[in-house]
């Protein structure tokens, strides 16, 4: 696994401390009625730009509806480059 897989209190001191991206790839509708801060939704649509765009060596943080399809987003964009890659357990539904 080249990703790790932090809490939703571990995600909270990054987001103090770091320079990080929050990547949300709920469905657009489960975006628009809430999401973290700052989060950026990713879908089929712009996926392709923002890997082309991002600095590969930038922290990003992923989540989703309950931290499991996270894992597997996790590890597409650590295949595709990113080196400090981290899936949210409990994705929006631990947040909030």
């Amino acid at each position: 696994m080249s990703f790790d897989c932090i809490s939703v209190e571990e995600t909270k001191r990054l987001l103090e401390n770091d320079d990080v991206t929050v990547i949300d790839i709920r469905d657009i509708n489960s975006f628009s009625k809430g999401h973290i801060n700052n989060a950026i939704h990713i879908d089929d649509i712009n996926i392709n730009n923002f890997l082309s765009e991002k600095d590969k060596n930038e922290t990003i943080i992923i989540y989703c509806y309950h931290g499991i399809s996270s894992k597997s987003a996790a590890n597409f964009f650590s295949q595709n480059g990113f080196k400090n890659v981290f899936s949210m357990n409990d994705g929006y539904a631990g947040w909030i």
